[in-house]
This record gives C-alpha cells, structure tokens and sequence, in this order.
C-alpha cells in the first residue's frame, strides 16, 4: 500500500526532530516543506529552489521519495562539529606542537558532539535534514603510513562509540537497511590510501595492513589520492602510466579481504586497468563526467565504462570546479544525467565529499589566539605533498556551491524528478546501487 503524503511525515525521521527544526504542520502543508529554521540550511535550499523552479508537486513527491528511501552516500563527509576554541588555546598555551593543535582540530570536529550537547544536537538536525542514512565516510588522512590513516579512523570510532545507537559505525547493507527502518543513521569507514609499510620485505608482507584495516572497519580504499605511488599514478600526475604490477595484486588482496577498491582519485588510465583486474564491483567513489566537463578530477566514459563493467558504480560530488559550468545544482545534475543515461541508473550514485560544518564553528575559531603575525596557529593543509593540484583556472560563486550545499540532498532527489527519472531509477542512485557494492565485496 502507498503511503500518503501526510502519513508518511508522519513516520519519517525528520519529524521526530520537528520541534526541533520549527516544522509547523501548516509549514509541511505549504509551498515550504523544505524549512527547517536553521538558515545555515534553508539558505542555501533556498537558492537552490530558485535555480531549479520546481512546481508544488514536483517538491512534494521529491520529498516522499528521498525521505523513505535508503540513502547511503558513496563517499563524503558526516556534519562536522565545531571545535572548543577555550580547549584550543589552552594547548596552544601548554606549548602544543602544530602537529598536535592539526591533531586536536581534527580530533574535535569529528567527535566533540560526543561530550558537547550542542554540537550533537547540531549534527543530527544536520543529518536528519539531509535525509540521509548512511555516509561512506572519509575515515583516512590522504596518503598510505598506517599511522597517519589509522588517525580519522579513530576520530570517527570515538563518535560511533559515543553518539550510538543515533550514530553507529556499520560494515554491513543489512545493518544500513536496519538503520532506516530504526529511524537511525550511520558511518561505513573509506581509507583515503592503501596501508603500506614501504618495507618491501615482500609483497604479500607489504599489504598485510589491508587485512588489518578491514578489521578496524574500512570496507572500502582508494587506491590512490593525487600523487603516483608504487599502486599506480594519480589523477593529478601530467603522466599517467596505469597500474603497476603491485597494484595488480593490491587489487588481488583488496578484493579477497573485502575491500572496495576506489579509484576517485587515480589517473584515468591507472583506473581502467584496475577495473580489468578487479574481480568485484569497484567504484569512482565521487568524482564527475569529463565528457560533460573536462577535469582532471573527473572521469572520461572509457573509464566510467570500464568501472561499470565490474557492475560497480561511479559517484558525482559536489564540488563545483569539478562540474564546470556553473558550477552548481543544475551542473550536477547534468553529470548524474550524463552516467544515467549513457550507462543506467545502475550505476550511479552521489558522493558529496563536502559536509555541513555547524553553525558555531565561527564564533569557536573567534576566539582561538592569533600568533604575533595574525595568522591561525591551526594552519592549513594546502601545501601537503599529496594534495598535489594541477593549475585549474575555474572561479567558482558561494550561490552556486550552497546550491550544492551536504543538507541539499533532498533537493538533489528533487533535481532527478525533474529531469524524469523514475522513483526506481532514483532509489539506485540515492542508495541501493551503493548497497548492492558493499554487498557483492562482502566476504
């Protein structure tokens, strides 16, 4: 039986969380059923309403539909807390190393709403918002030391630890499945490398810290981030020279643990021999269409082809130099339709790689101490060695990346209506292509 508009509201998630939202039941009954009284995220929806132009029942069965299916994003980031600007300065007076305040940033913004029930009230109306029940969450710091991925694996262990059973770390379809129906939502942990101790001592020796991380709960690697490295070249390498005979059997050990082997972040070349030694779905977690704009990060339809030919899926993200064009929601959904069309439904997916940050964020970063030259002591990552960015002219607007803004999603189920995809073909998209890899690389 289907459900009614009214009944099902009823039922969902987010209205459990109404009060907390100010949803007013003439509210849902209006034009605006997408307020919620945050304007971090109303704003945004708000432009992107403006852009797309729905009609009153376009907005209504987007609604229905993105918020009683499984929505499970191929990778991407859980609402981050803010940090404790007081906590911060009292290390900084301590003497803490800049390695230590990065750490402690990090610590925070992954976690803090275990101890601070402000924060945690934040993330969830975040999540609950957004409607989504599960994010393959970034849960590796970029590069392959097993001491530097095993960092953000931690952060996110202590939040599924502290926030559950609202927040729980997942391995599982069925147990994502299970958090929808509790009304819950959850975590599965991506790496953002491969664990490798450059030993060398030989190969089955060197990737034994694949097994290990599985353990821990990844259930899903990229093979590499922008730089070359002995598994292959990177997307941001001027040459790329594909997989090299150890990525071969980093695919072999990857697949035989139960490892998704993503390749968002790898060269074009590096990722389609990869997906013909695959023996499993694999992924390019989040990533866009270079046929539809050529980027470096995106991806050309051989190697989207070649990815889907393993019955894996290709994720768009939200990020607007990636889309080209303008940059914002209509962008992304010319990349959604370009993989839905010329590929199917099938093999599609959304993998933001953007969170919500909580709106107290600024007034915590206000009072952290300046140093004697006014610049943060928390510093920046943008000089890292693997964050490697090929020059990339693209100017971008803030309308047009809040259009595409983490707890937009729903707006992104309403973006695929409108362009006349069917609640089956959306449902793939939103989840159940993700849920049908994690169970194919189940062991």
């Amino acid at each position: 039986m289907s459900l009614s508009r009214r009944s099902l509201l009823s039922q969902l998630p987010l209205a459990a969380l109404a009060s907390s939202f100010h949803i007013s039941t003439r509210a849902q009954a209006s034009r605006e059923i997408w307020r919620t009284g945050n304007p971090t995220i109303d704003k945004p929806r708000e432009i992107a309403l403006g852009l797309l132009k729905p009609t009153q029942a376009q907005l209504e069965r987007a609604w229905e539909l993105h918020f009683s299916s499984v929505v499970f994003e191929s990778y991407g980031f859980a609402p981050r807390f803010a940090v404790d600007g007081e906590a911060i300065n009292a290390a900084i007076r301590e003497g803490a190393s800049s390695d230590e305040l990065g750490d402690l940033r990090e610590s925070m913004s992954m976690s803090r709403g275990v101890s601070n029930e402000r924060e945690r009230e934040e993330f969830f109306q975040a999540f609950k918002a957004a409607g989504v029940t599960c994010v393959f969450q970034n849960a590796g710091e970029e590069g392959n030391d097993p001491l530097r991925l095993i960092k953000r694996l931690a952060h996110f262990t202590k939040a599924t630890d502290g926030l559950k059973p609202a927040l729980s770390k997942v391995t599982t379809a069925e147990e994502i499945v299970a958090l929808k129906k509790d009304g819950h939502v959850g975590l599965c942990f991506t790496g953002n490398g491969v664990p490798l101790r450059m030993e060398w001592d030989s190969v089955k020796d060197e990737l034994r810290f694949v097994r290990i991380f599985h353990e821990l709960g990844i259930r899903m690697m990229h093979l590499t981030y922008n730089r070359r490295n002995p598994i292959g070249d990177g997307a941001g390498e001027p040459h790329d020279g594909g997989l090299s005979d150890f990525g071969k059997a980093t695919v072999a050990e990857m697949n035989k643990v139960g490892v998704i082997v993503d390749v968002a972040h790898s060269g074009w070349k590096t990722a389609e021999d990869a997906a013909k030694v695959s023996a499993k779905p694999m992924v390019a977690s989040h990533t866009t269409c270079a046929e539809v704009y050529t980027h470096f990060r995106g991806k050309p339809d051989s190697a989207i082809r070649a990815i889907c030919e393993t019955d894996g899926l290709v994720g768009m993200c939200c990020i607007s130099r990636f889309l080209g064009g303008k940059g914002d929601i209509n962008s992304l959904m010319d990349h959604l339709d370009h993989v839905i069309k010329t590929f199917g439904a099938q093999h599609a997916a959304i993998g933001c790689d953007i969170s919500y940050t909580s709106r107290f964020e600024k007034e915590e970063r206000a009072k952290i101490l300046r140093r004697p030259d006014g610049s943060s002591p928390l510093g920046g990552a943008g000089d890292r060695w693997e964050h490697l960015w090929p020059k990339d002219d693209y100017i971008t607007t803030p309308q047009a990346e809040q259009s595409i803004a983490w707890t937009n999603w729903p707006l992104f189920t309403l973006g695929m209506v409108m362009r006349g995809h069917s609640d089956e073909a959306i449902r793939l998209v939103l989840g159940e292509n993700m849920l049908r890899v994690v169970k194919a690389n189940a062991v």
